[in-house]
C-alpha cells in the first residue's frame, strides 16, 4: 500500500509538472513577439511577427486608422453634439499574439494601452466544384479605446473605455499558404458599446499571413485583393491597347508597301487595239 501510495503521488506531481511545462511553453510562446516598424519605409505602416518555437508563424503589415465619433456638450451645456476622434495606429505599439493550426491572433495596444486592437484569423475548408478547398479569412476585429485620453478626445460626455466589435466578419479572404496584399483602403465598420456609434476602421498597404508560413520572415506568394488587380489592370490597359494598334498600323504599312510594289512593277496591256503594232 505504502509503495502504490508514492506511485500515485508521484503520477500526481508528474501530472502537475506537465501541465505547469505546458502553460509555460504558451506562455513563452505568446511571448515571442516583435515590432519590426522600424524596417519600413512608410512611416504610418506597422510590421508585427509572431514567432512560436523559433519559428514564424504569423506576419503582418498595415497601415491602420480608426475615425471615432463621440458626444460632447453643446455650448448651452443642455444639447449634445457629435464630434469626431481619428486616432491611427502609432509606430513602437506593443504587441502580443497566438498561432493555431486553424485560428491566430494578433493583438496590439498603444498610448499607454489607451488603445488596443484585436485580430482573429480562421482557417477554413470548403467543397467546391475542384475538390476541398482551404481559405483563411479575417473573422473577427475587436477595437477597445477609452475616450478619457486627451490627444484625440476633447471633453468627451461619459468619458471611459468602449469596446467595438466586427458583425459577422468575413475579410481578407486568401487561398490557405498564401499571403494576402492590399494597399488600396478597406474599411470595416465596428459597433461601438457607446450607445448608437459605429467605428470605422481604415486599413490600407496591408501584407498579412497567420497560417503556414514556410520561411523566417518572408511571406508566402501573394495573392491581391481585388481592387488592387482592377487598378493594374486599368494602368496596364492603355499600353497594351497603345501596342496593339502600332502593331496593326505596322502591318497596315508593310502590306500597303508590298502591294504598291507588285502593281508598279507589272506591265500595263494597252487597252487602244491601234497601239499593238507599236508592241514588239
Amino acid at each position: 500500500m505504502h509503495l502504490r501510495g508514492k506511485a500515485v503521488l508521484s503520477f500526481i506531481r508528474l501530472r502537475v509538472l506537465l501541465i505547469l511545462f505546458h502553460t509555460m511553453a504558451q506562455i513563452m510562446a505568446e511571448q515571442e513577439v516583435e515590432n519590426l516598424s522600424g524596417l519600413s519605409t512608410n512611416p504610418e505602416k506597422d510590421i508585427f511577427v509572431v514567432r512560436e518555437n523559433g519559428t514564424t508563424c504569423l506576419m503582418a503589415e498595415f497601415a491602420a486608422k480608426f475615425i471615432v465619433p463621440y458626444d460632447v456638450w453643446a455650448s448651452n451645456y443642455v444639447d449634445l453634439i457629435t464630434e469626431q476622434a481619428d486616432i491611427s495606429l502609432t509606430r513602437g505599439a506593443e504587441v502580443k499574439g497566438r498561432c493555431g493550426h486553424n485560428e491566430s491572433e494578433l493583438q496590439v495596444f498603444w498610448v499607454d494601452r489607451a488603445y488596443a486592437l484585436k485580430l482573429l484569423f480562421v482557417k477554413e475548408s470548403h467543397n467546391t466544384s475542384k475538390g476541398l478547398e482551404a481559405t483563411w479569412r479575417l473573422s473577427k476585429v475587436q477595437f477597445v479605446y477609452d475616450s478619457s485620453e486627451k490627444t484625440h478626445f476633447k471633453d468627451a460626455v461619459s468619458a471611459g473605455k468602449h469596446t467595438a466589435n466586427s458583425h459577422h466578419l468575413s475579410a481578407l479572404v486568401t487561398p490557405a499558404g498564401k499571403s494576402y496584399e492590399c494597399q488600396a483602403q478597406q474599411t470595416i465598420s465596428l459597433a461601438s458599446s457607446d450607445p448608437q456609434k459605429t467605428v470605422t476602421m481604415i486599413l490600407s498597404a496591408v501584407h498579412i499571413q497567420p497560417f503556414d508560413i514556410i520561411s523566417d520572415f518572408v511571406f508566402s506568394e501573394e495573392h491581391k485583393c481585388p481592387v488592387d488587380e482592377r487598378e493594374q489592370l486599368e494602368e496596364t490597359l492603355p499600353l497594351i491597347l497603345g501596342l496593339i494598334l502600332g502593331l496593326v498600323i505596322v502591318v497596315t504599312l508593310v502590306i500597303y508597301h508590298i502591294h504598291h510594289k507588285m502593281t508598279a512593277n507589272q506591265v500595263q496591256i494597252p487597252r487602244d487595239r491601234s497601239q499593238y503594232k507599236h508592241m514588239g
